[in-house]
């Protein structure tokens, strides 16, 4: 089986530390044989104010300088997060030609509601986690709308603070006709959506969202374990297999030059 890890990070992410050689080496020691390195491309920072302007060069020299590992392919990606907020400056980055693959995430509020990242905030209640998640939904729906973006990446990501870290009891199932909408217009526009393991740590509650993603017509998944140290690449990503098996998929997807290559899951 060809096992691939579309989402990890290298040093020349904020909360990164490690080469891609190393994520790489740790790759092939996982089984895998390809990953694509998509380092933070944040249109925000973590307080909610206007990052600087991305520079690509860093991370195309780490890319290059990468030592290559026998039987592991490497792509170069990004993650591209709160495209919204700056759809040209978005689409001015992703247009770059060296890039095979985009992932377009939401790691922070709207400026409107302050802009912070949903890592630093505190959640107190479950009204006020609803609160920051309509406004999810908003910014999502946004997102799903524009071209930067290969697959929408993480669509579960604050429940990681608001219910694994901080114990809110939260569900998105009062969101599934906006979820819905927003599968359906990723899979209209030809664009997929991130199986993300977080590390191996969620897989089971991806299930209902698979299936609602194929049932909008929806074809492209990706799978990415959001690794941020050689130890965690690749955790998660066979587990993934099964679940997209079971959810009804033949195929899970790569990127080459921004085009999705459909590998049987058989």
């Amino acid at each position: 089986m060809y096992f691939a890890d579309l989402h990890l990070h290298s040093r020349c992410s904020p909360d990164g530390k490690y080469s891609i050689s190393q994520m790489a080496a740790a790759g092939a020691a996982a089984g895998l044989s390809e990953l694509c390195v998509t380092d933070h491309c944040d249109l925000l920072d973590v307080t909610g104010q206007v990052a600087r302007p991305f520079d690509l060069a860093p991370l195309e020299a780490e890319f290059l300088d990468a030592v290559p590992q026998k039987g592991v392919k490497v792509r170069f990606g990004l993650e591209l997060g709160e495209a919204p907020e700056d759809c040209s400056e978005a689409e001015k980055i992703t247009s770059h030609p060296r890039l095979d693959f985009v992932i377009g995430s939401l790691h922070n509020l709207s400026r409107k509601m302050g802009g912070k990242d949903y890592y630093y905030i505190e959640y107190s209640s479950e009204a006020l986690c609803y609160q920051y998640l309509n406004d999810y939904m908003d910014q999502m729906e946004k997102l799903a709308l524009l071209d930067c973006y290969d697959v929408l990446g993480h669509i579960i990501y604050p429940l990681r603070f608001m219910r694994d870290r901080d114990r809110r009891d939260v569900h998105l199932e009062r969101y599934w006709d906006r979820l819905r909408m927003i599968l359906q217009t990723a899979a209209q526009k030809n664009k997929g959506i991130e199986l993300n393991t977080n590390r191996g740590r969620s897989l089971g509650e991806w299930l209902p969202i698979l299936r609602m993603f194929l049932a909008c017509g929806g074809e492209i998944v990706t799978v990415g374990s959001d690794a941020h140290r050689p130890e965690d690449v690749g955790k998660g990503v066979k587990d993934a297999y099964a679940l997209l098996r079971e959810a009804g998929f033949r195929y899970v997807c790569v990127f080459e030059k921004r085009k999705a290559q459909f590998l049987s899951l058989a």
